[in-house]
């Protein structure tokens, strides 16, 4: 073990971060049951739609936990990160996003490994092609994961043996489970779920025999009974003994979800244990909601695809958005992006100053795996999303010749992260803000303060600063009657910029230039906005 290594093992052990602290539950948990081979984390993935944002969320997170218990270890117990697709399950209802919906509503209850696929491409069935949407953005974001496919692994046999001391086992989880049941349910409940020989569907149907020794279910299928293998990928289990099955033979150590699983958390665990292994580590984390504060769903398709956040904004604000507060319900919809990306390049910018003890507790360091680029902005994303608003500049050189005015040495080369906040400035705005853009008419009281700003701004010397504008605001604001400096600020926005909020106004000036300001002013109070809108 290097100093260096010894010193940040030491660090990472009194560090507050939720993911040493988790990390730290883990390693305790080994503590008491060892075991040969990689430590394993899970996420899971439902392919009855297109992953969104909350898949990468729970990928990012898992990510970050395993990072933070390979400091803990220096590096000396090997992982893997599996990403389980549970692609065997039955398609029970049309996703109200995918196009051709007619033709899927044939294959209901048909495994979603066997439904058609309904978007063009060569993939074999909705799963295929939703399991390799997956994939595609997992390996954009340079994750390390091994992708398990649930049909896969049933159809080769990787299951089997767990799938026959299931049967053995087959009254203790049904003591389990018949207890969580509504009295109907209990009556036909069953723990597999065979695949119909005759429809292929998978049926919910109960057992007239589960036979261990042979390895077989009989059940009732279109009136007949039929005894068939319960291995092979001939059955599967329901979701939640199929949850505690998994744990036990994939060995999995780790495994977060979400609030919506915390009730069933401890069935998982006792099927688990029926089967003769220790349930993993888990971690509970709250929901996102969209903008109506409803829970996102795939099949919904409401809140935020994977590529509509990175239409507008960078990988990083993404990360940065699932570390902060895991266990706080968050909207996830396109008004947090802005905020997201400022906050990502302060605490970057914040991170290479930082003392061992603080750096390590950045959602930076987190984020980048404990090496987080270097990287300062010399403008934020609000302030470009302003300057787009005030010069209604679609052009980005455009936008580049206010920025290398008030920062000459900025440039696309030097600056590669600030030419990339552009692009996403300029679609942001046009996207989200101008549609939203309301001018209104200055009040008496705000046409005479921003009257006399415009005087002000007339005399200040030239090479002002930001600090001397923002004096120079202030002050006005000071002077006139306002009840409090913010409805002078926020007339400010209304009537120049068509918004309820807006940037420090001080170096929105430095930024756009005193007399674009002027004029923008000028414009103002002669009503030209409100003509134009």
């Amino acid at each position: 073990m290097t100093d260096t290594t010894s010193a940040l093992k030491s660090l990472a052990e009194n560090a507050k971060a939720w993911p040493f602290q988790e990390a730290k539950k883990l390693l305790k948990r080994l503590e008491k049951n060892p075991k040969e081979g990689p430590v394993i984390f899970e996420t899971g993935y439902g392919p009855s739609g297109l992953p969104h944002i909350g898949t990468f969320g729970e990928v990012a997170r898992t990510s970050m936990v395993r990072h933070a218990f390979h400091v803990l270890t220096d590096d000396k117990i090997p992982s893997k990160l599996i990403a389980f697709s549970d692609d065997m399950d039955g398609m029970r209802k049309v996703p109200g996003n995918v196009p051709n919906q007619e033709m899927l509503r044939e294959y209901i209850d048909i495994p979603l490994s066997r439904v058609p696929n309904p978007f063009e491409g060569d993939y074999p069935s909705f799963a295929h092609h939703n399991n390799a949407k997956l994939c595609a953005f997992l390996d954009a974001f340079g994750f390390d994961y091994e992708f398990a496919s649930a049909t896969e692994y049933y159809t080769s046999g990787r299951f089997d043996p767990m799938l026959i001391r299931a049967a053995e086992r087959f009254d203790d989880i049904m003591r389990v489970m018949l207890p969580t049941l509504g009295a109907e349910r209990q009556a036909t409940y069953s723990p597999f779920l065979p695949v119909s020989p005759k429809t292929g569907k998978v049926l919910y149907v109960p057992m007239k025999e589960v036979n261990a020794n042979d390895g077989t279910l009989t059940f009732e299928d279109e009136g007949q009974d039929v005894t068939i293998s319960l291995t092979g990928g001939n059955a599967k289990l329901q979701w939640k003994p199929d949850f505690g099955m998994r744990w036990a033979a994939l060995g999995v150590d780790f495994e977060m979800y979400g609030k919506d699983h915390q009730t069933n958390s401890t069935i998982y665990d006792r099927i688990c244990r029926i089967l003769r292994a220790p349930p993993p580590e888990h971690f509970i984390y709250e929901l996102f909601l969209d903008e109506k504060g409803e829970k996102i769903s795939k099949t919904k398709g409401n809140g935020i695809a994977i590529e509509d956040w990175l239409t507008y904004a960078s990988p990083e604000s993404l990360s940065l958005y699932m570390f902060q507060k895991p266990k706080t319900a968050k909207r996830l919809y396109f008004d947090v992006i802005p905020k997201a990306v400022d906050e990502y390049y302060s605490f970057l910018s914040s991170s290479h100053a930082q003392e061992p003890e603080k750096k390590i507790e950045n959602p930076a360091w987190h984020i980048h795996a404990g090496l987080p680029p270097s990287g300062n902005l010399p403008v934020s994303f609000a302030m470009l999303l302003n300057l787009v608003s005030a010069s209604n500049a679609t052009d980005e050189s455009v936008l580049w010749g206010f920025i290398q005015r008030y920062e000459p040495t900025a440039s696309a080369e030097s600056n590669p992260d600030l030419d990339r906040l552009i692009g996403y400035a300029v679609r942001y705005f046009h996207d989200f803000v101008l549609p939203t853009k309301s001018f209104r008419a200055p009040s008496a009281l705000e046409r005479t303060a921003i009257d006399d700003l415009a005087s002000r701004l007339r005399e200040m010397p030239a090479g002002s600063t930001a600090e001397d504008f923002q004096d120079a605001v202030y002050a006005v604001g000071k002077e006139h009657p306002f009840e409090n400096l913010r409805d002078w600020f926020k007339a400010l926005y209304q009537v120049l910029l068509g918004q309820d909020q807006g940037p420090r106004f001080g170096s929105f000036i430095a930024l756009y230039g005193r007399d674009e300001t002027l004029e923008l002013i000028e414009k103002s109070l002669k009503g030209e906005h409100l003509t134009a809108a």
